[in-house]
């Protein structure tokens, strides 16, 4: 087994390791999730930290690491009496993206539980976590249905193996830890409020500190066990203190002063539940065990609230993480003092104490990330003043004219409108592609359609199917009680209907005739809209821009709906209209991702007015890019931005070549089209109602 990185020789990172030290400490914490950029030990950190673990015992000979003190009556290995116990190091164990159900929970033998009525259970990967540390890399591509399992296990601290009537259940509690990239991907929020903590890092900036980690990179690399060998008087210590802190943890005193600036600091910042009042508990309780403290102070909670809230606060789509620093406290000093009899009152009793001048752990004046502060004239992205000249309106017809290259005429973005719940858009057929809620696919699960033979390891029976199949022959077989005689070549595999997600490749027409700025952030922000939907509909988004002589790929295709909203509210407008490159941009953009992710179907949406005014032959040219999609079976959809009272519909016949549909900005709306359905049958009845009266 390779040696792990030490923990005590991370660079920096004091907040990931406080994070992950306050866990060890109390597992009731409930985890912590690591948000980063890449390459910034998140992983090193998370594997480091399971060195630090005390033992734990268990009772010999048990897959399910039952505690000797009070063994689970429900194990599946019990009953567990007097018997030999031993102790081993805690076990951290990692769940794959990509794992399987089974590998997850555990493989039940469905052939022998018909045939012989025996639990044959080969426990999974909840069983190995039990009583340690979960680790999941990358969690916010962990796959919906293994989200579900998660969400279940650490609700209930069991988990649960249901196959057609036969059901095993074991003790699986966890500490959660995950890391993510933002930029992939946001989580599901009912798995990120499971996670205690949450904790943002970042690649240091100092120099120094930078050489620091290279330095010490390079001397594990060149010998892991010697390396580890210099920082093992430093790992001693570290876990000796761990231990010295749960058993000084039982005494801490979490008193009603405490407990008020807890209440009203998750009420401050409108966070949802009563998990967060709990958790900034736990993790106060827990910081004054590791200073040695039984007394729970105002810095325990100012700590606790750093470390627990961000991810909770009530917050649009889209903003960012994150907590008003300033806002916290005011709030600890509003309600702090109110007991008088708790340690965690201003020293002093000044009126007007000091700040702390470093603006506190991962802050600074003025609550800017990273502890930058916010001048009163920095750029705002939805500041323009009301006085300011907006050059270039879109002019009838007309679009301004470059000065120079294509893009001339280029304006100051505009704002997005407030988005809004959108019309379902989704591919037609039946997919394969990664399970999600936009569009049918054949998935593992779902309603249930049909059987077949499985092709592999039978991971969904179908029991009707599979008693159908084997009854014919139990004569044949000797069949003489009263259970069935059932064969492998028997069973049937469920063939299930569900969703699935889609890549969603958005087509930007940010020229000169889109430019208007009324116009523009009508635009904008039913992108936005679709972005949202696609933010729920756990689809891939990409998105093309064309405006000047030439397309750009604004975003490559990515799970990250949060990074198309930044590109979106930036994206400048101006210059001609060059449709065809865009259109062809994006079919490139199509067939690169279809070679990275075969099974994933596309669905482009152009928004556009429909107009083509760049390079020779303009309109030819995009009628045969448009085209190409209709050859490849490309299902598309296009958002009509044309306005005023005359209309060219240039957008609808784009719409046709393409092999799509089209819709307006108006109809794209999902109250707008259950009104235009009612209006339409309204009318149609009463247009039924007149032809018979007539006749």
């Amino acid at each position: 087994m390779s040696t792990p990185y030490p923990f005590t020789a991370l660079v920096g990172q004091e907040d990931l390791r406080l994070a992950l030290l306050l866990n060890a400490v109390s597992p009731a914490v409930g985890g912590v999730l690591v948000r980063g950029e890449k390459g910034t030990a998140k992983s090193t950190a998370v594997r480091a930290l399971s060195a630090l673990m005390p033992e734990v015992d268990v009772v010999s000979g048990c897959r399910f690491s039952c505690d000797p003190a009070s063994p689970d009556p429900g194990c599946p290995d019990g009953p567990h009496g007097t018997g030999a116990s031993g102790s081993r190091p805690a076990r951290m164990v990692e769940l794959p993206v990509g794992a399987s159900e089974d590998r997850l929970v555990g493989a039940l033998d469905i052939e022998r539980a018909l045939a012989e009525g025996v639990k044959a259970f080969e426990p999974g990967l909840l069983a190995d976590a039990h009583r340690g540390i979960l680790y999941v890399d990358e969690v916010n591509l962990l796959h919906d249905h293994l989200v579900d399992l998660l969400l279940d296990a650490a609700a209930m601290g069991a988990s649960y193996v249901e196959r057609e009537g036969v059901s095993v259940r074991h003790a699986s509690k966890f500490l959660l830890v995950g890391t993510m990239n933002p930029e992939e991907g946001e989580l599901r929020p009912q798995l990120l409020d499971r996670f205690g903590l949450t904790v943002e890092v970042a690649a240091s900036r100092e120099p120094d500190q930078r050489v620091e980690v290279v330095r010490r990179r390079l001397a594990y690399d060149d010998d892991p066990a010697g390396f580890a060998g210099r920082w093992a008087d430093e790992e001693s210590a570290v876990r000796a203190r761990i231990v010295a802190a749960r058993d000084l943890l039982p005494e801490v005193r979490l008193g009603d002063g405490a407990l008020r600036q807890i209440a009203a600091t998750c009420a401050a910042f409108e966070v949802d539940g009563m998990r967060a009042d709990i958790v900034m508990a736990r993790t106060a309780t827990a910081l004054a065990a590791w200073a040695g403290r039984t007394d729970v102070l105002a810095e325990d909670v100012r700590q606790a609230a750093l470390l627990a809230l961000p991810h909770r606060r009530r917050r649009a789509p889209f903003d960012a993480p994150g907590l008003d620093e300033d806002k916290l406290d005011e709030t600890l000093e509003e309600f702090g003092g109110q007991d008088g009899d708790e340690g965690d009152q201003d020293e002093g009793g000044d009126d007007d104490p000091d700040p702390d001048p470093d603006g506190g752990p991962g802050g600074g004046p003025g609550g800017g990330p990273g502890g930058q502060p916010e001048p009163d004239d920095a750029p705002r992205v939805d500041g323009e003043s009301a006085a300011q000249p907006e050059s270039g309106e879109d002019r009838e017809g007309g679009e301004p004219q470059p000065s120079g290259g294509g893009g001339g005429g280029e304006q100051t973005p505009a704002r997005a409108a407030e988005p809004f719940r959108t019309k379902v858009l989704s591919v037609p057929g039946l997919g394969e592609g990664a399970a999600g809620r936009r569009s049918r696919a054949r998935t593992e699960h779902g309603r249930t359609i049909g059987a077949s033979r499985p092709r592999g390891a039978l991971t969904k029976l179908h029991l009707a199917a599979t008693v159908q199949a084997a009854a014919p022959h139990q004569r044949a077989r000797g069949r003489s009680g009263p259970g069935l005689v059932v064969r492998r070549d028997d069973l049937r595999q469920a063939s299930r209907e569900g969703r699935e997600g889609n890549l969603v490749l958005f087509v930007v027409d940010a020229s000169g005739s889109m430019a208007a700025r009324q116009r523009m952030s009508a635009v904008k922000g039913a992108v936005l809209s679709l972005l949202l939907d696609a933010y729920q509909r756990r689809d891939k988004v990409g998105m093309v821009t064309f405006r000047g002589s030439a397309a750009d790929v604004a975003l490559p295709p990515t799970s990250s709906v949060d990074a198309a909203a930044v590109r979106l509210e930036s994206l400048p407008t101006g210059g001609r209209t060059p449709l065809a490159a865009g259109l062809l941009k994006a079919h490139e953009v199509l067939r690169v991702e279809r070679l990275r992710d075969p099974a994933r179907r596309a669905l482009v949406v152009v928004v556009t007015d429909g107009r083509a005014t760049g390079g020779p032959e303009p309109v030819a040219l995009a009628s045969r890019a448009a085209r190409l999609f209709g050859a490849d079976g490309v299902a598309s959809v296009v958002v009509d931005c044309e306005s005023g009272p005359v209309r060219l519909g240039l957008a609808g016949q784009l719409a046709g070549e393409l092999g799509g549909t089209a819709v307006t900005l108006d109809e794209l709306r999902a109250d707008s089209i259950a009104g235009l359905v009612k209006d339409v049958r309204s009318s149609g009845q009463n247009s039924g109602q007149s032809s018979r009266r007539a006749a």
